[in-house]
């Protein structure tokens, strides 16, 4: 599998050399992020984990700029007249969709999460 073989691997490795004094790798409930596969090499090579069944069930609020960061990436993504056709292009695009992301509302969302927290 990819995700186990190439992705996790380097990512757990990004993490341990940016992170060496500790970090705890979570993942959301994308399908192979829960796969069997997935958490038995987490299990095997990771310090810390959130193991998938200790996510709590449909909680946006974790990560709040994931959901509205991602969700105005792809409003955007949709409103490209001509779509890309290669990875590079892919990427270019993503690349200028991310810097093009307004600031203001980004801080909005990480201020309104904050004040949610407080209520908790």
């Amino acid at each position: 599998m990819y995700y186990t073989g190439q992705l996790l691997p380097n990512l757990v490795n990004d993490c341990n050399h940016l992170l060496p004094s500790k970090f705890v790798f979570q993942q959301d409930g994308a399908p192979a992020h829960r796969a069997c596969s997935a958490q038995e090499w987490l299990h095997a090579n990771c310090p810390d984990f959130v193991a998938k069944d200790q996510w709590p069930p449909n909680s946006p609020d974790l990560n709040p700029l994931d959901y509205h960061v991602w969700g105005a990436m792809l409003e955007a993504y949709h409103k490209l007249q001509t779509k890309p056709k290669t990875i590079a292009e892919l990427k270019e695009v993503l690349h200028l969709i991310w810097g093009n992301l307004p600031q203001g509302s980004i801080d909005k969302v990480v201020k309104t999460s904050k004040s949610t927290e407080s209520l908790r």
